[in-house]
């Protein structure tokens, strides 16, 4: 009933900026967490921010100081600003998310990525 599209991937350079959306969609009946996660190749998909409904947020350390992940409740959008962008960050970013369906418990949600590349 929920669905996350990511967008905003691509390729910049080192030190360069780039922001990911993640538009979310269906008979949402509220949200309670949204994150964004990262895979690199050969490696395990990690938390790199997430937001609470609330607006408490938490980073990853590798990230802290240059991603900021923002919501626009209107929108039914979650950001993630990235900065000081690093070859090490160069993964495939998903959307994730928890949210309540009308009448039905809550569930978790993926989107089916972006590709973020960051090299010179």
């Amino acid at each position: 009933q929920v669905h996350l599209v990511e967008s905003g991937g691509g390729l910049v350079q080192p030190g360069g900026s780039l922001t990911l959306s993640c538009a979310a969609s269906g008979s949402i009946f509220s949200m309670l967490y949204m994150a964004w996660y990262r895979q690199a190749p050969g490696k395990q998909r990690e938390l790199v921010a997430g937001i609470t409904s609330g607006g408490t947020t938490n980073y990853a350390d590798s990230v802290k100081g240059r991603f900021t992940i923002s919501r626009d409740n209107a929108k039914n959008t979650v950001n993630l600003q990235m900065n000081s962008l690093k070859p090490e960050d160069t993964a495939v970013y998903y959307c994730n998310g928890v949210f309540r369906v009308t009448e039905n418990l809550p569930r978790t949600y993926w989107g089916q990525g972006t590709q973020v590349t960051v090299s010179s």
